[in-house]
C-alpha cells in the first residue's frame, strides 16, 4: 500500500538520513520527499512511501518518532502515485476541454493533496455544483465559502475551500492532518490556473 507520512523533524545535516534508515529498517520504500516547511530550526516533510503492511501504519510512525527530535504528524492512505505529473496532466485536460474545466477539476484534485474527495459548491446557496468520487450528498459543514482560501476542521473532517468564479472548491480529508498553507497554496494556484484557461466557460459544464 501507498502511505504518506507527515514528519517534523530537527533541520541540521544527518537528520534525514536517520530517517530514511528507519523507514528502511522497518521495510518502507521511501518514493518521494517532499519539503513542506523550514523555519526556526526545523523542517515539516511529507513522505510517501511503499508499505508492505506487515505492520499496522501506527507502528511505522513509532519506529520513525524514535529519530531524537523527530515527530511524526500523521500516516494516512494516499492515491497519489510518485513520478506521476497528475496536476500537469490536470492542465492538459482542462486545457483540451475548457468546457469541462471545473468538473475536471473537482475530479482531479483530490488525488493531487492526498485527500478523499472534492465539491465545488455555489458560493450563493450553498448547493453541490459537482462531487468527485466518494463525496458525499451533502457536505457537513457550516460556512463553506470564506472570502478568500482557507483551511479548517468541521464534523471531523479536514477541509481546505477556495474561491473560484462563484463557487467554491472545497477540498477533504477524514485521515491524515490539517490541510498544510503549502497544500492550500497550490490548490489556491491551480484553481487560479484552471479559470484562466476556461474562459468564461459555465462553472456547470
Amino acid at each position: 500500500m501507498l502511505l504518506r507520512l507527515r514528519v517534523s523533524l530537527p533541520d541540521r545535516p544527518g537528520v534525514l538520513g536517520q530517517v530514511a534508515r528507519a523507514f528502511g529498517v522497518m521495510g518502507a520504500d521511501i518514493l518521494q520527499v517532499t519539503v513542506l516547511e523550514r523555519q526556526a530550526g526545523r523542517a515539516v516533510d511529507d513522505f510517501t512511501v511503499s508499505w508492505s503492511g506487515v505492520f499496522e501504519p501506527g507502528e511505522l510512525r513509532e519506529r520513525i518518532g524514535v529519530v531524537p527530535g523527530t515527530r511524526v504528524e500523521a500516516v494516512w492512505p494516499t492515491r497519489e502515485v510518485p513520478g506521476s505529473t497528475p496536476d500537469y496532466d490536470l492542465l492538459g485536460h482542462v486545457a483540451a476541454d475548457p468546457d469541462r474545466a471545473y468538473v475536471t477539476l473537482v475530479d482531479a484534485v483530490p488525488d493531487l493533496v492526498s485527500a478523499e474527495w472534492a465539491v465545488g459548491v455555489d458560493s450563493a446557496d450553498g448547493t453541490i455544483v459537482h462531487g468527485s468520487w466518494q463525496a458525499p450528498e451533502k457536505v457537513p459543514a457550516a460556512d463553506l465559502t470564506p472570502l478568500r482560501a482557507s483551511a479548517f476542521e468541521e464534523g471531523g473532517l479536514h477541509l481546505a475551500s477556495v474561491p473560484m468564479d462563484g463557487i467554491h472548491l472545497v477540498v477533504a480529508r477524514s485521515q491524515g492532518p490539517a490541510f498544510h498553507r503549502a497544500e492550500l497554496d497550490k490548490i489556491a494556484r491551480l484553481v487560479g490556473i484552471v479559470s484562466v484557461l476556461a474562459g468564461g466557460v459555465s462553472r456547470t459544464a
